[in-house]
């Protein structure tokens, strides 16, 4: 697998698709790498510095999230933490039951403003991932490795 380090107009690009997603004024000066399973992934920015060319980059950064067919971004969990304190719309506050039942990587069942598409989970003042709104279900994307097990 190789990343590609996305140019001004292709980070812009996913920048407005997080804008219109959540209302999120993203500013950032980190670099956005992209793979060719459209994995996101954030670096710092003196990482722009290196010649790429000379680097078969693999993994490098922070997964950030996953761009879809439709531009839509699903956002990782650790890019839900950087979205949702200035994400201003389509983030769903759950109550500490729901959480749990998150956590252990199942759906919930909630009513929601919006019909489809991506939301950001939050309890309390922690952001836990991102869900997709399908039929009054939010379906869990948090990895089988980051669930908790048992009770």
């Amino acid at each position: 697998m190789k990343l590609n380090i996305l140019n001004t107009r292709e980070k812009k690009a996913i920048l407005k698709s997080i804008k219109e997603q959540w209302d999120a004024d993203l500013k950032t000066d980190l670099v956005f790498l992209l793979s060719s399973k459209f994995k996101l992934y954030l670096m710092n920015k003196d990482f722009s510095t290196l010649d790429e060319t000379k680097l078969h980059i693999d993994k490098m950064g922070m997964y950030f999230g996953e761009v879809m067919k439709n531009k839509e971004v699903r956002l990782s969990i650790e890019g839900s933490q950087i979205v949702g304190p200035v994400a201003k719309k389509n983030v769903l506050d759950i109550s500490d039951g729901e959480t749990k039942i998150w956590l252990h990587g199942h759906n919930l069942f909630r009513k929601v403003i919006k019909e489809s598409g991506f939301v950001i989970i939050k309890n309390n003042d922690d952001f836990m991932g991102c869900g997709k709104v399908k039929q009054g279900e939010i379906l869990n994307y948090v990895p089988k490795t980051r669930r908790i097990l048992g009770e």
